[in-house]
């Protein structure tokens, strides 16, 4: 069972017990993507690699080795919506773990020097997803899907507005963004919960300061059909639509029809009708990304371009199935089994349950256990998903790389 704290500042602390013999440890923050000004495309991702480049009180390689020299490890990352840094540690080095998150979260100094090379690497990563169009179509499809609103942009930005990110701008987005009341010290392990407080106290004793009210996501347009000459050796298509399901029950309906048509699983039907029956692509797939205020979900596939015709008419019938008959209940009993498996071997893997009920809290979402989650899968319906598919298959829009 887990508990959440709040300091006076605003921090929340999440603690989660368990008896592992190591412990993750870790700040979830309310900035992302979609938090950033028109001339800070990517700034977001660049602050996430720039804690690690020197604080107040040590110096890059003085972070690196704090943890790692006690067996532990650091990782972070940034979605359009979120940044997480987080370790893994001996469960004995836990209150080394917070006071040196607190540092890379408080005391960045972001040093010139530094930022010349990081910017280096994430031009390089910039480069390399250039190089990757199955990943590249999904960033421009969501650029197409929002084209008014950050949450549009990509993660990495630009290379333009990188060129411009110094030591001063960095601070400011830093300055307006991370505010206590957009943190969330999380904590998973065999720790005693009040000596967790007094970490949070004693290092995370920033002043109280109100972050700036995020925006509501701009939608101006959400249907387009465009094709890009990548010159490429495959061609690559992405069909899909921005969507919005609030009620945790209707979630559950989304992922049971997606994973029945594209999603994890090989006797998927995108799976089985277009690469197993008729070998007309390697990969196709279908997912939904999930934001605080809308999803958006996706079928992707690549091709040869001889196939690219065949391969979208089976997936757009295969939809079109969906939308008008309603799947037979020994399949939707199949499909409940599936996913049902799915949800329990996943609380299993505890980096994974840890980030996802911080998100939760994070974002103030309803935390639901596994025997409710597992009880809204079982009432789903056919009518139900068939109805559904009739709200989301529809008003389509479609990029293709080739």
């Amino acid at each position: 069972m887990h508990t959440v704290h709040s300091l006076s500042n605003g921090l929340r602390i999440l603690h989660l017990h368990n008896k592992l013999p190591i412990a993750y440890v870790g700040v979830a923050i309310d900035v992302g993507t979609r938090d950033e000004l028109e001339d800070e495309s990517g700034m977001a991702h660049f602050t996430e690699h720039m804690m690690f480049k020197g604080t107040s009180q040590r110096k890059a390689w003085q972070i690196i080795n704090r943890l790692e020299n006690v067996g532990g490890q650091m990782d972070a990352y940034t979605t359009k919506e979120d940044t997480y840094i987080y370790s893994i540690v001996p469960t004995s080095y836990i209150a080394r773990s917070v006071e040196l998150l607190a540092d890379l979260v408080l005391n960045s100094t972001f040093p010139d020097e530094e930022l010349e090379k990081e910017r280096i690497v994430v031009l390089d990563e910039i480069d390399s997803y250039k190089d990757t169009p199955s990943e590249l179509i999904f960033d421009e499809f969501d650029e197409h899907l929002f084209p008014s609103d950050p949450i549009g942009r990509p993660i990495l930005g630009n290379e333009e507005s990188l060129k411009s990110f110094d030591s001063a701008s960095m601070k400011r987005f830093v300055n307006r963004c991370y505010t206590p009341d957009r943190m969330l010290l999380f904590c998973v392990g065999d720790f005693n919960e009040n000596h967790l407080l007094k970490l949070a106290e004693r290092y995370f004793n920033a002043p109280l300061q109100t972050s700036v009210a995020r925006k509501a996501i701009n939608y101006d347009t959400q249907h387009f059909d465009v094709n890009v000459n990548m010159d490429t050796n495959q061609v690559h298509c992405i069909i899909g639509r921005s969507f919005n399901l609030p009620q945790p029950s209707e979630r559950h309906a989304a992922i049971l029809l997606n994973n029945i048509l594209g999603g994890p699983n090989m006797s998927s039907l995108l799976n089985m009708a277009i690469r197993e029956k008729h070998g007309y692509c390697y990969m196709i797939e279908s997912s939904i990304a999930w934001y605080v205020d809308t999803a958006v979900w996706t079928l992707y596939f690549g091709c040869d371009s001889d196939n690219r015709k065949k391969a979208y008419t089976l997936a757009r019938h295969t939809l079109d199935t969906l939308r008008h008959t309603p799947i037979t209940a020994r399949h939707l009993a199949i499909a409940k089994r599936q996913l049902r498996g799915q949800v329990l071997i996943g609380s299993q893997n505890f980096e994974a349950v840890i980030l996802s009920l911080s998100k939760k809290v994070l974002h103030n979402e309803t935390i639901r256990t596994n025997e409710e989650i597992l009880a809204d899968i079982d009432c789903l319906t056919a009518e139900e998903l068939m109805q559904l598919a009739n709200s989301l298959f529809t008003n389509l829009s479609v990029l293709t790389y080739q």
